[in-house]
């Protein structure tokens, strides 16, 4: 899911075609499925991994139609695993169908749980996740002539999980890093500490390319990660100084920030600033009396 300013830019565009295997590289198979919207841009991209046996990286929403797209690439292929980088409903409800049908475990990110009694964000998640498999940093997987290693990524969820693919240095990202918007950081299962670490984590890297679940991929990877680093900085620095002048309230602060957004986004960018406020008050840099912050 995108930052509020990013989804902004998708109203009004036609998505790519969708269903139609496009091979990014000899290992790699990209398909889109049917799903576009503000907060997944032209849709969520499933990525096939391997030639002989095979790794399907995100199935995506439970279609139909994108159900019969991955069956008919895969053409009776073995495959190795349905591999999830994290929990949400554009990413990983498509599996236990395919899983079933293709005698295929479900692999990745840990099942949701979330345990709060404060404000939910889960509207967007698939409470359905199982997986057969958890991965943990470092963990892999592989086939015949590929590997796919677990990067731990917190931050966009707290259980996501980017991938690497060491034999073309790779790296499938899922939506800790996109080719088109930033992602919302929605607490309480979102975590703007841990987004801003793992985003540390991925500049200490040298993939050549990310693939990501939404958007185009991504050539210059560690020029973009340096840019989303500087972005969240000066969103930042905006909370600051509105906590300065006096803004206090989050919503006050979303209407002055996001200028020009869809209002209907504005719930979504109320999350985002939370999840920075939080950051700032873990590093005791701010403070909060109820609803409003100083």
């Amino acid at each position: 899911m995108p930052s509020p300013a990013g989804a902004a830019i998708c109203h009004g565009m036609e998505a790519p075609p969708t269903g139609i295997p496009i091979a990014l590289e000899p290992l790699v198979t990209r398909v889109l499925a049917p799903n576009a919207s503000a907060y997944t841009y032209t849709g969520t991209q499933t990525h096939i991994v391997g030639t002989t046996d095979l790794a399907i990286i995100d199935p995506g929403p439970a279609n139909d139609a994108h159900h019969a797209a991955l069956l008919a690439i895969v053409d009776g292929r073995p495959v190795r695993a349905i591999v999830i980088t994290h929990h949400h409903r554009d990413h990983s409800p498509g599996a236990p169908r395919l899983a079933q049908e293709l005698g295929a475990p479900i692999v990745g990110a840990a099942p949701f749980a979330l345990e709060d009694d404060g404000p939910r964000s889960d509207a967007s998640f698939d409470h359905d996740y199982a997986p057969d498999r958890v991965l943990a940093e470092g963990e892999t997987l592989t086939g015949d002539g590929w590997t796919l290693e677990a990067i731990a990524t917190p931050g966009h969820t707290s259980n996501h999980l980017a991938f690497a693919l060491p034999e073309t240095k790779a790296l499938f990202s899922g939506d800790h890093v996109m080719g088109w918007a930033t992602s919302v950081v929605s607490p309480p299962d979102g975590d703007m500490t841990a987004y801003m670490a793992s985003l540390e984590k991925l500049i200490g890297r040298d993939d050549r390319i990310y693939y990501p679940g939404h958007g185009e991929a991504i050539e210059k990877p560690q020029r973009l990660v340096r840019g989303l680093l500087g972005h969240r900085k000066q969103r930042e620095g905006q909370i600051r100084r509105l906590l300065a002048a006096g803004t206090g309230a989050i919503p006050a602060m979303v209407e002055k920030m996001y200028v020009g957004v869809d209002p209907r986004l504005y719930p979504a960018a109320e999350r985002s600033v939370l999840a920075h406020l939080l950051d700032l008050e873990r590093r005791g840099l701010v403070h909060r009396d109820g609803e409003t912050w100083a």
